[in-house]
């Protein structure tokens, strides 16, 4: 099917753009909670936003089948009641009864969802034709989504990029200094009550779509793999407002394409949605390029790799030249150090021996250097013993920066010697 039907199809437009505009508005509100160190939170809410849910199903079926499609509504105004009492019922318990955070928000999800289920089961016996929409509520049921959804949700997205948007420099100060924004004279009551509307309604809206158990994840995932790829506030709202939106149009497409192609499976479309925000969020802790697992083992080996690169330089330039077999006993792990130190220019072979270029000489003097400046700083500024100095430097002569050399050069006075009486090699000079 072409992705352009899926935003014109008369059936699958509302279900499309709603989940789209659904985890934009949840994504953002996650990278708050992100950066309040307040994840859990999401998932305290969605869950008390269930006994909320049902009674407002029950109270609808008081008044007959005919109001039916107004079950969206009754589950909306119900859920956020029971979600605000949630709210304050933490907050009551972490400031008032100087309950830790964890605790307190078990102890708030334990008893909402609790009340919900024991609401659902009595549902179940007085009003059983109105149990099918109860049961949508736990893992959501985005493709009944409706054009009255589409507004909803596009309203609720609006609302929250327009806050951030507007409201960006007072919502910076206040996630990473509270204080200071308050000395600043922000009102920073105002901008949390804000915040705390925006992300109550956004659980408790995307709870119709995704549902009471996945509806964290929807909030999470996207905010975890934006963090991933930038340090920047502004790029993590964006990116975590894109991946939300990624995560919704794709996992409604893919639901929909596997239920077309096999006739004997069907992945409803809110948990398909939370599975592709989870895809991303680990494909982004495993190959984001700064923080990225895959990319930290590799400059992690790299780095290893440079140090015994260095470490054999410094070996040979000691020695001035150094037979092939003595090289591979002092670093047994130096084959391909040696193999790289070649092909740059910086030793050659000599028959058995190993021997360094001009160019190597001069940066296994500078490496030689690092390490008896480092010595040298130790012992005259630290007071540590010349015999115990030697460890130590040998980790540091590979990370200090021309910047340190320099300092540490006005520090000791541009000195000859190490502590233990040896010359102290001059900058391009052996």
């Amino acid at each position: 099917m072409n992705l352009l039907e899926y935003f014109t199809d008369p059936i699958l437009r509302a279900p499309t753009l709603g989940c789209i505009f659904m985890c934009t508005a949840a994504s953002l509100m996650g990278a708050v909670l992100f950066f309040q160190r307040r994840l859990m939170v999401s998932e305290s809410i969605s869950h008390a936003a269930y006994p909320g849910a049902v009674l407002g199903v029950f109270v609808l079926s008081l008044f007959g089948a005919q109001f039916e499609e107004y079950s969206f509504l009754a589950v909306l105004i119900g859920a956020t009641i029971s979600s605000y009492l949630g709210l304050k019922a933490i907050s009551y318990l972490e400031k008032r009864r100087k309950i830790k955070s964890d605790p307190a928000l078990c102890f708030a999800l334990a008893i909402f969802f609790g009340l919900g289920i024991l609401l659902a089961s009595g549902l179940q016996e007085t009003a059983p034709m109105w149990v099918s929409q109860v049961n949508s509520l736990l893992y959501g049921q985005a493709a009944t989504l409706t054009d009255l959804h589409i507004a909803i949700y596009g309203t609720l997205a609006l609302a929250c990029t327009s806050f951030i948007l507007f409201g960006f420099r007072p919502l910076q100060t206040l996630l990473f200094d509270r204080g200071f924004a308050q000395s600043i004279g922000i009102r920073t009551q105002i901008v949390e009550r804000c915040l705390f509307w925006l992300l109550l309604l956004s659980i408790v809206a995307g709870i119709r779509s995704v549902g009471v158990i996945l509806m964290s994840g929807m909030l999470i995932a996207p905010a975890i793999a934006a963090r991933q790829f930038s340090n920047s506030l502004k790029t993590v709202f964006f990116l975590s407002a894109f991946f939300g939106a990624f995560s919704g149009l794709l996992g409604n497409v893919l639901s929909v394409e596997i239920a077309l192609k096999y006739d004997q499976i069907h992945i409803p479309t809110g948990p398909m949605i939370v599975l592709v925000g989870s895809l991303v969020a680990l494909l982004s802790l495993l190959f984001a390029p700064k923080r990225g697992v895959f990319f930290r083992i590799a400059r992690l080996g790299l780095f290893r790799l440079r140090c015994i690169e260095e470490n054999v330089m410094k070996g040979i330039w000691k020695k001035e030249r150094i037979e092939r077999s003595e090289l591979k006993r002092l670093y047994p792990n130096s084959s391909f150090a040696l193999f790289r130190l070649i092909n740059q220019g910086f030793v050659f072979k000599e028959g058995k021996n190993i021997c360094l270029t001009e160019d190597g000489r001069i940066k296994a003097g500078a490496i030689v250097r690092l390490h008896r400046l480092w010595e040298l700083y130790l012992t005259e500024q630290l007071g540590c013993h010349a015999e115990r100095v030697h460890h130590c430097a040998e980790e540091m002569e590979h990370i200090l920066t021309p910047e340190l050399e320099e300092r540490l050069t006005k520090v000791l006075a541009d000195p000859k010697c190490d502590p233990h009486s040896q010359p102290i090699p001059q900058r391009r000079q052996l």
